[in-house]
């Protein structure tokens, strides 16, 4: 009796089983580098200056660093802008990281923004 699907032989084809490998060695390095980013720090400052945050590439703010010249009671809406102008720029790049990263693993793939079937 015939075997019903798979491949003759039991095996993979020799393209497939190559393709398996590449896809597990990209995941690792995948891995790697997104381990690497998660440890990088990036920095933005606001207010020419005044307002300064870090984040980590895992997206977590590490640091804020105030100027005294910003710190007016009387209009805190402007320090809580800058605070948030901050954030948002250091995380802006912080994901732009990623995405370099993420454009160089994938960039001969053609994978685009999503999978292929």
């Amino acid at each position: 009796m015939a075997k019903r699907g798979g491949f003759p032989g039991g095996g993979m084809p020799g393209n497939m089983a190559n393709l398996m490998k590449q896809a597990q060695r990209m995941q690792r390095q995948m891995e790697e580098n997104q381990k690497e980013l998660e440890t990088k720090e990036f920095t933005a400052r606001a207010g020419g200056g005044a307002v300064e945050v870090t984040v980590t590439g895992k997206k977590e703010v590490t640091k804020v660093k105030l100027s005294q010249e910003v710190v007016d009671p009387d209009d805190v809406e402007m320090l809580e802008d800058l605070v948030m102008a901050a954030v948002n720029e250091a995380l802006r790049q912080a994901e732009e990281a990623n995405a370099e990263m993420m454009g160089r693993m994938t960039g001969g793939l053609g994978l685009g923004g999503g999978m292929p079937f």
